[in-house]
């Protein structure tokens, strides 16, 4: 039991205060006859009409006052209570996107925009994971912050682009540890990284199998991916003097690295050189255990309102009634 307006409460101060002063009027000036010469008068009672007369109509304008404050509090009950607890993991991908993610063997799509369609759909499929996202090239960027708006984080991944931290390169370790660093605060039973890349770690700050082992001290499992083909790729780039053109560049991806840093945190690496292959293997990631994680309650309400208001309708109508009938008019 509630009120959803509890504030409208004060309203019953004035009520109150009218009743008091009623009744202490009526104590104290109440008109009288003397009559000295005749003492059985003196004990004479009022009749019951003149008591109902003087009493019944200012408290049941009274009591239709009380109910219609009442009513306007608006009273609920708890008429449901959805479970606070639900099944979820906590997940932070971290996404490779250097400029040589906008290599186009992934026909029709480049590197990055097959890691990011098929990241879309892995979020599609989720219900209380909490996921977040952070960028590497040469440098790194938080994408989007642990979270269950899907479609706050969907945008975030939507408008990822090759060459956006600015600084080219592939600084995996710092990433790793940019990733683990949003992670090792959650209240997730389970805490994962996703980590994507095409290339080897040639710059940073934070040497990638230091992150490594930092992400086991923390519990954190590390699943790499990576996406390339086998050999040379097609990849655009913006001349000064040409404009947009082709040049080739050949497969640079440290398979033997990413499988020891996923082999540290006893994740798994895969290889994808594919956007069916990028999906299988985040279908395999969907198998991992659930851990639960706190939602707010979700509490539904009753109202019954309607009731006070009846009541202070019914007892208005009543006065009114009793007013102009023989019960309560002076002879």
């Amino acid at each position: 039991m509630r009120l959803a307006y509890p504030t409208l409460l004060w309203l019953l101060i004035p009520v109150a205060a009218a009743c008091f002063w009623y009744y202490w009027r009526g104590k104290k000036f109440n008109a009288s006859l003397i009559f000295p010469g005749n003492p059985q008068l003196w004990t004479h009672k009022a009749s019951w009409r003149a008591l109902l007369s003087r009493w019944t109509p200012p408290y049941l304008k009274a009591a239709a006052l009380f109910f219609l404050a009442l009513g306007l509090c608006r009273p609920q009950k708890v008429a449901g209570r959805l479970g606070a607890l639900s099944q979820g993991l906590d997940i932070m991908m971290a996404i490779d996107t250097s400029l040589s993610m906008g290599a186009l063997d992934f026909n029709p799509s480049n590197r990055l925009d097959a890691a990011k369609d098929t990241a879309l759909r892995f979020i599609r499929g989720r219900v209380s994971d909490r996921i977040g996202v952070v960028v590497f090239g040469g440098t790194t960027q938080l994408a989007c912050p642990l979270t269950l708006d899907y479609g706050a984080l969907s945008v975030q991944i939507s408008d990822l682009s090759p060459g956006m931290t600015h600084t080219d390169g592939t600084a995996i370790g710092d990433g790793l540890v940019s990733a683990v660093n949003h992670l090792k605060e959650g209240d997730g039973k389970s805490k994962i990284v996703i980590l994507l890349t095409d290339g080897r770690s040639n710059i940073g700050l934070i040497d990638p199998m230091t992150a490594a082992r930092t992400a086991l001290a923390y519990g954190i499992k590390i699943y790499t991916i990576g996406t390339a083909k086998h050999g040379e790729a097609l990849m655009p780039i913006d001349d000064p003097m040409r404009g947009r053109v082709m040049v080739r560049i050949n497969e640079d991806l440290d398979e033997e690295l990413l499988a020891e840093i996923a082999k540290i945190t006893d994740g798994r690496y895969f290889r994808a050189t594919n956007s069916r292959e990028l999906r299988e293997i985040y279908a395999t990631i969907d198998k991992l255990e659930k851990s639960q994680v706190k939602l707010p309650d979700i509490v539904s309400h009753d109202d019954f309102y309607r009731l006070p208001l009846i009541l202070a309708a019914l007892l208005i109508l009543t006065e009114a009634l009793l007013s102009n009938s023989w019960l309560l008019r002076w002879p």
